[in-house]
C-alpha cells in the first residue's frame, strides 16, 4: 500500500507528549502505550504502524527505512548523524546543550562576570554526546580532549575526570544540584518529524498529509 506509514516513536517522557500531539493531529492513537511491553502497534485500517523504540534509534530506523517517518529529539538527531529529512520543528520537548564547568572553577576563572571558555585549549571534556561537542570545540578552534561517557555526567567534573562537561539540559536543576553551572549554550532542541530519503519519494502523499495535518495544528497553537 503506496500510502501505509511505519512510524517510529521514542520510549519515555518524549513518547507520551508525542503521542498526545498526534492524537491532536488527527492520527489513530488509541491503545498506544510508550513504555508498554508491546513494540509495534498496527491500524490497518487507518494504514499506520507505531514502532516503539529507544530514542537514540529512532534516527536509525528511519534512516535504513525500517520506518517511514519518526519523531525525535534535536539533541538526538544531531548526535547520530543519520542521513534523513527534517520535515517538520514540533515545538515542544525543549532542552538545550549546554557547556558546564564546577562553580569553583567558574568563580576562579570567570572576568567581568564572564567565564573565558576559548582560555581553555588542550583540556578535558566529559559528554554522551561526542559528536556535537567536537563540532562545537572546533567551531570555536578549540582542540578539545572529548571523553565519552554514558551517564553521570556531571560526575566527571566533580571528581576531576574533565575540566568540562556537555550535556542537555532543561531546567538546570541536575546541574545545581551537583555543583555546577552553565557557562556556554550550544543550541536549543526540541522534537522533529523525520523521514527516510526513499519513503519520501515513494510515500511522498502520505508523508505529506501527515505533514499537513501537523501544520496545521502547530498554527492553531500560534
Amino acid at each position: 500500500m503506496e500510502n501505509r506509514l511505519t512510524i517510529a516513536l521514542p520510549k519515555g517522557r518524549l513518547g507520551g507528549e508525542v503521542l498526545d500531539f498526534l492524537a491532536k493531529a488527527g492520527l489513530p492513537t488509541e491503545g498506544v502505550e510508550p513504555e508498554s511491553r508491546t513494540l509495534l502497534f498496527d491500524f490497518e485500517r487507518e494504514g499506520v504502524t507505531y514502532l516503539i523504540c529507544k530514542p537514540t534509534d529512532v534516527p536509525t530506523f528511519v534512516e535504513y527505512g525500517v520506518a517511514d517517518i519518526g519523531v525525535v529529539g534535536k539533541d538526538t538527531l544531531e548526535e547520530s548523524g543519520a542521513d534523513v529529512f527534517e520535515l517538520a520543528d514540533l515545538r515542544f520537548g525543549y532542552c538545550r546543550f549546554a557547556v558546564a564547568v564546577t562553580e569553583e572553577l567558574r568563580d576562579a576563572r570567570q572576568v567581568d562576570g564572564k567565564f573565558p571558555l576559548t582560555d581553555f585549549t588542550q583540556h578535558r571534556v566529559a559528554t554522551k554526546f561526542t559528536r556535537v561537542a567536537d563540532r562545537y570545540f572546533k567551531s570555536l578552534g578549540m582542540q578539545m580532549e572529548i571523553i565519552k561517557l554514558h551517564g553521570n555526567v556531571e560526575l566527571a567534573a566533580r571528581i576531576g575526570l574533565s575540566d568540562m562537561i556537555v550535556d542537555i539540559v532543561s531546567t538546570g536543576s541536575t546541574l545545581r544540584e551537583n555543583g555546577l553551572v552553565e557557562v556556554a549554550q550550544i543550541f536549543p532542541a526540541t522534537a522533529r518529524l523525520i523521514a527516510n530519503r526513499v519513503s519520501y519519494r515513494l510515500k511522498n502523499g502520505g508523508i505529506t498529509a501527515v505533514v499537513e495535518r501537523i501544520q496545521a495544528l502547530l498554527a492553531e497553537c500560534e
